[in-house]
C-alpha cells in the first residue's frame, strides 16, 4: 500500500492530475473531519479544503519524501483552517456584547468546552482538537505539525491545565455572581 502511495507520488511530482487525484480523493473524509474539527463551519471546511488541495497539487514536486503525503497534506490543510481561524478573529460582531449578555443562565452555567479550546493559542488548539476530538495519536499530531513528540505532550498537558483553570474560573464566576 505504502509503496503504491510513494509511486502515485512520484506520477503526480511529474504532472499526472490522476495520480494527484488518485493520492486524495480516499483522504477527503478525514480532512474534513479534521477541518470541521478545527474551523466548525461547512463553508470554511470546504474552503480550507480546497485551498489545501490546491497548495499541495502545486507544490508537489517540492516533496521530498513520498511516504509523507498524507501528513505533508494534512499539515497543509492544519494551516489553511489556522489561516481562516485568524481572519475570523479579525472580524467583530456589532451585537457580540449583547448576545453574551442576552445568554440565558442555563447557558451560561454550561460553558461549551470546545469555546474554551478555541480560546487557546494556535498551536496548542489545534493539537488539543486533533487529539481529543479527532482522537489521533500524539506521534502522528508530531509528525503533521513537525514538532517533536515530547513537544506535543507538553503542550497538551499545558492545555488542559490552562482549560481546567478557565473551566473553574467560570463555574466560581457564575457562583459569586
Amino acid at each position: 500500500m505504502e509503496f503504491e502511495q510513494e509511486l502515485e507520488v512520484e506520477r503526480a511530482q511529474k504532472g499526472s492530475h490522476e495520480a494527484f487525484i488518485h493520492l486524495t480523493k480516499p483522504l477527503e473524509l478525514q480532512m474534513y473531519n479534521i477541518a470541521k474539527a478545527i474551523v466548525r463551519q461547512d463553508e470554511d471546511c470546504a474552503d480550507a479544503m480546497q485551498e489545501a488541495i490546491l497548495k499541495a497539487y502545486k507544490s508537489i514536486a517540492n516533496l521530498r519524501n513520498p511516504s509523507f503525503f498524507k501528513t505533508w497534506l494534512f499539515r497543509i490543510l492544519i494551516n489553511e483552517c489556522n489561516t481562516i481561524l485568524r481572519k475570523r478573529s479579525n472580524v467583530v460582531s456589532l451585537f457580540g456584547h449583547e448576545d453574551a449578555q442576552s445568554s440565558t443562565p442555563n447557558t451560561d452555567l454550561n460553558i461549551d468546552l470546545r469555546e474554551a479550546v478555541y480560546r487557546l493559542e494556535e498551536v496548542s488548539r489545534t493539537i488539543v482538537i486533533l487529539h481529543y476530538f479527532r482522537d489521533l495519536p500524539l506521534r502522528q499530531i508530531a509528525e503533521m505539525l513537525d514538532l517533536n513528540e515530547s513537544t506535543v505532550k507538553t503542550r497538551l498537558h499545558r492545555a488542559r491545565t490552562t482549560l481546567s483553570q478557565w473551566l473553574a474560573n467560570h463555574r466560581e464566576r457564575k457562583i459569586n455572581v
